[in-house]
């Protein structure tokens, strides 16, 4: 069987690619850009299209479907960015590669400690060689009440990790679970809002909890509290945040996501004049941290959603059962 894959960095992702490729007896074209109409007849001849975070749209799935593909995998918890309506229309079964939670739930829990340390702050100030101390004092996380919205694989073992800092947890989620509830005491979105001075976003996006942070929710939220992002950028309204850290209400945010990130992330960009003003206005604030959609990245996530994708084609061609098949 042969599959394609796009958007295969050639500094990380290649030789695995190639290394379990051998291993499962899968002939590899590996593509390093991201797929579009004009380079998507590389798939052709191949039944399985491996992609990472481009936006999939209907065209380019007609495209492939044209082409004999019949299986689409991404190297993503996520899969918001590929249209599953069109792909079900089409018949193109779609699969995702979940990564272990400590990778995301460790960086979590940094930017936490960055946020309510001032880190930023501090780190520009060490840069320039000012040593003074007004302006960056901190909280520490015993004395805080930590939000978590959903208690899936990500958000469990964030409470498990803040659970050494003996500060008080809350959380929530439309499915609870035993181990969560161990750790943490399960709330009411409204609950979370009015007495969270961190809340931590674990959910993934989908159209009812589309912007779940907005100016209503913020207006709820106690003065200064800490907002982290590691799940989804669609979750938060963008200018609703900003607004939010400019009246004061928000006292500091951590956001590895933003919204209409599609295009803009894992490109080399400094030279370009960037159409993207909510990502600019939050990077000049000294109480944000914005980081590019990267808590994922360690070495066990590059290897393990590589050799999950590639598995996941196998079983599709051989017809059995897939348990990374999510459309």
């Amino acid at each position: 069987m042969r599959v394609t894959v796009y958007s295969c960095r050639q500094f990380d992702e290649r030789e695995l690619f190639l290394e379990y490729g051998k291993e499962l007896g899968i002939e590899m074209v590996l593509c390093p850009d991201a797929p579009d109409l004009e380079n998507m007849d590389l798939c052709q001849g191949s039944q399985c299209v491996n992609i990472l975070t481009s936006k999939i749209t209907r065209p380019l799935l007609e495209r492939m479907k044209e082409n004999g593909v019949g299986y689409l995998t991404t190297r993503t918890i996520g899969y918001d960015h590929i249209d599953g309506k069109a792909a079900k229309e089409l018949g193109i079964r779609v699969a995702n590669a979940p990564y272990g939670p400590h990778g995301v739930a460790d960086y979590t829990v940094m930017l936490i400690l960055m946020s309510i340390r001032k880190a930023k702050r501090i780190i520009e100030r060490t840069n320039i060689q000012d040593y003074s101390l007004q302006g960056i004092q901190g909280r520490e996380l015993k004395d805080l009440t930590v939000g978590i919205i959903g208690t899936g694989r990500i958000g469990t073992t964030v409470l498990r990790s803040l659970s050494g800092f003996g500060g008080k947890l809350l959380a929530y989620d439309i499915k609870e679970n035993e181990e969560a509830g161990r750790l943490a005491s399960y709330v009411s979105l409204e609950e979370i809002w009015q007495q969270a001075d961190v809340i931590s976003l674990h959910t993934p996006l989908r159209e009812e909890n589309y912007h779940m942070i907005g100016r209503n929710t913020i207006e709820q939220m106690k003065k200064g509290v800490v907002i982290i992002n590691t799940a989804r950028g669609g979750l938060i309204d963008s200018q609703a945040l900003i607004e939010g850290i400019e009246s004061g209400r928000i006292g500091a945010a951590g956001m590895d996501v933003v919204e209409n990130e599609f295009g803009l992330y894992y490109y080399d960009r400094k030279s370009d004049i960037l159409d993207h003003r909510q990502l600019a206005i939050l990077r000049s604030f000294p109480n944000v941290t914005v980081t590019h959609h990267m808590a994922f990245y360690t070495d066990d996530c590059v290897r393990t959603v590589i050799r999950d994708s590639l598995m996941g084609c196998k079983l599709f061609a051989e017809g059995k059962e897939n348990p990374w098949e999510v459309i």
